[in-house]
């Protein structure tokens, strides 16, 4: 199965209602205290709501109106602007709900944010694709296919469609076997680098059927007849932010931590720094963060909290580095 980034509490919760505990409604309350009155204590939001996992914040989220009869995003929306105050939005709100959020700004306005869109879509495991768009629904009463079929086009919607599908097979190694990988690599073969012309509905099946254990065996056979691997055929046969898209799909599965520090790192790459990736990033990676980080100094040579120090400023790195201290109390 691909890697999950919920938090358990996020599975759970689709069986009931989420139970609280007393430092949750003493969270709850602090931030009500903080944004009580002229003024906000960006502190004391730092501190409350910046201190929190993944599976914390999801609690507080519910529980915020249920004590102070306001949903907890729209007071952030209100009281904090810029990175900081977009940052504290998607706090505010249970991962499910802040991933259709991120979505949602992808999408909306002139031209579709095609990388910020597919970093969300692609690699995810079925569970958590159906999850997320019953909260996209929610949130917005509208299917989440519907609208990245009207926002893609040409191969990466072919990909982001086959993404929402949901298509993942169980790993069963009596049907996954090293035959039939050696099978699946000779025709992902002839969909992309033994044709003229290219099959992307073929190649786009094969990486999202396979689990994880399945696609490294057909990665090897590939490797093993053709000398190359997948990710370098993906590259000769698809172009543009099809190309981006089909190999972080691809990577998630393969060596999911790794790509997703070399995706934090691209938000940080060339002229600038995308502030809203690297937020979305940090924000969805939290509850599996550890892992990056240690890839992140592996591949890099520097620690993901360097990086935070170096590309932002302000209460926005405040609350970021907290969100990484939270991850990781005893990273080095």
């Amino acid at each position: 199965m691909s890697i999950n980034l919920y938090p358990d509490v996020v599975h759970s919760a689709q069986l009931g209602e989420p139970s609280y505990y007393p430092a949750i409604d003493d969270a709850c309350d602090e931030i009500y205290s903080a944004t009580k009155g002229f003024g906000t204590d960006e502190k004391a939001i730092i501190a409350t709501l910046g201190s929190k996992d993944a599976k914390e914040r999801f609690l507080i989220a519910f529980r915020y109106k249920e004590k102070h009869g306001k949903e907890l995003y729209d007071l952030m929306k209100k009281e904090n602007s810029g990175d900081f105050g977009i940052l504290t939005q998607l706090l505010s709100l249970p991962l499910p709900d802040a991933e259709a959020k991120i979505i949602r700004i992808a999408t909306k306005g002139f031209g579709t944010k095609e990388k910020l869109l597919y970093s969300v879509i692609c690699g995810r495991s079925n569970e958590e694709i159906e999850i997320l768009k019953k909260a996209y629904y929610k949130r917005y009463n509208k299917d989440l296919s519907i609208l990245v079929s009207s926002e893609l086009s040409g191969d990466i919607k072919k990909l982001a469609m086959c993404c929402l599908q949901a298509i993942e097979e169980k790993f069963d190694p009596t049907y996954h076997t090293e035959s039939k990988a050696r099978e699946d690599a000779e025709k992902f073969y002839k969909a992309g680098q033994g044709k003229w012309g290219t099959d992307e509905a073929t190649l786009f099946e094969i990486i999202c059927k396979a689990p994880p254990q399945y696609l490294k065996m057909i990665n090897q056979a590939y490797v093993n007849k053709y000398e190359v691997n997948l990710e370098y055929a993906l590259k000769k046969e698809l172009s543009g932010k099809a190309e981006s898209a089909a190999i972080f799909h691809l990577n998630m599965k393969l060596s999911p931590y790794k790509t997703m520090a070399e995706h934090i790192k691209s938000t940080c790459a060339m002229m600038g720094t995308d502030e809203l990736g690297l937020s979305c990033a940090i924000l969805r990676y939290q509850n599996v963060l550890p892992k990056v980080m240690m890839e992140h100094a592996a591949q890099f040579g520097k620690t993901l909290q360097e990086r935070v120090t170096s590309e932002t400023r302000g209460d926005f790195k405040k609350l970021l580095l907290e969100m990484i201290r939270v991850a990781w109390p005893e990273a080095p």
